[in-house]
């Protein structure tokens, strides 16, 4: 059902994003042509390009708009730091990687998710019953991912921490495969994937993210993009906020709007979109909560040595001023 683009493989090489690098935006002196994005298969981004909504909003001003999909933050980032992309939406630990990384981002955006849109799943017949159970066993995640602080998270509350167990380092379309084999124990993952996965009667839920982890996303941007063309952000975020109230107003229409978008049936879909505290209509700037919650998380990779340096995320965040 989610296959990836073989195409997005080649954002993952070193050697073509150190090229990328020098195509960066041009000065806001000049026209802007073209905005690129970069999606995944949920939220509101995905129903924006489902609804042409961006391409409505900037017809009238000549300007293009083209789309390369993503399975996961990490290669979505990667990307966008090398100047291959202008704009895309992560969850939480994607920008900490890129930013250890030396990547050339911006936070620009934020909303937040429902906790209980992530779960660390296993098999129905295991005998893994509680996160201590984890210690020895083989759990995938996608390194670098939302998923990957869950599991950080929730080892904790065991007392464990990753080196307690045999961590596989899959996408999500790998990792359901491997699960769906049995090669793996346990897998953290979100939605749209674990509504997917939940629906199989073989899957049981180990634990969701609630009370273990937030689910702060944020929608980030090029630096380059970003110093260039602020008053074209701050309308992509307006008009993301627009897409996202009138899908939550009609939830109905939008479990229909995101099948087609994701290839998800219906009744899967609506269970993702109806998850406790699930909403599509909290698209921002980024305040200081989302901040806060931000630099503390990038705190506790860096004690954890996750990541590779201290980062100060204050340094990064689009100041949400017009160019």
């Amino acid at each position: 059902m989610f296959t990836r683009r073989q195409t997005l493989s080649l954002f993952g090489t070193a050697a073509l994003a150190a090229t990328l690098r020098g195509t960066g935006r041009a000065a806001a002196s000049e026209p802007l042509k073209e905005l690129r994005f970069g999606w995944q298969k949920n939220g509101v981004l995905a129903l924006a390009k489902g609804t042409g909504a961006l391409e409505k909003r900037f017809a009238d001003r000549g300007i293009s708009i083209t789309w390369a999909e993503f399975s996961s933050g990490p290669p979505l980032l990667e990307a966008l730091g090398a100047g291959a992309i202008d704009f895309g939406p992560t969850g939480d630990v994607p920008p900490l990687f890129a930013q250890a990384a030396g990547g050339n981002l911006r936070y620009a955006g934020t909303y937040k998710g429902s906790a209980a849109g992530s779960a660390i799943l296993v098999h129905k017949d295991s005998p893994i019953q509680s996160i201590g159970d984890l210690k020895g066993r083989r759990v995938a995640f996608k390194r670098g991912s939302s998923a990957h602080n869950l599991t950080v998270k929730a080892l904790r509350t065991a007392g464990l921490g990753v080196t307690d167990i045999e961590a596989a380092d899959l996408s999500p379309s790998d990792a359901a495969a491997a699960f769906a084999s049995n090669q793996i124990d346990a897998w953290t993952i979100w939605d749209p994937y674990y509504a997917v996965a939940e629906k199989n009667p073989q899957t049981r839920v180990l634990t969701t993210g609630e009370g273990i982890a937030d689910s702060w996303s944020y929608f980030l941007s090029n630096g380059d993009f970003t110093a260039a063309h602020g008053d074209v952000l701050l309308e992509i975020l307006d008009e993301l906020a627009k897409v996202g109230a009138a899908a939550q107003n009609n939830l109905d229409g939008t479990v229909a709007a995101l099948s087609k978008i994701t290839g998800v049936p219906e009744d899967i879909q609506r269970v993702a979109l109806t998850r406790k505290g699930f909403t599509l209509a909290a698209v921002s700037t980024v305040g200081p909560e989302a901040a806060a919650y931000q630099q503390a998380l990038a705190d506790e990779f860096y004690a954890l040595q996750i990541i590779p340096k201290k980062l100060t995320v204050g340094d990064i965040i689009w100041s949400g001023r017009a160019s």
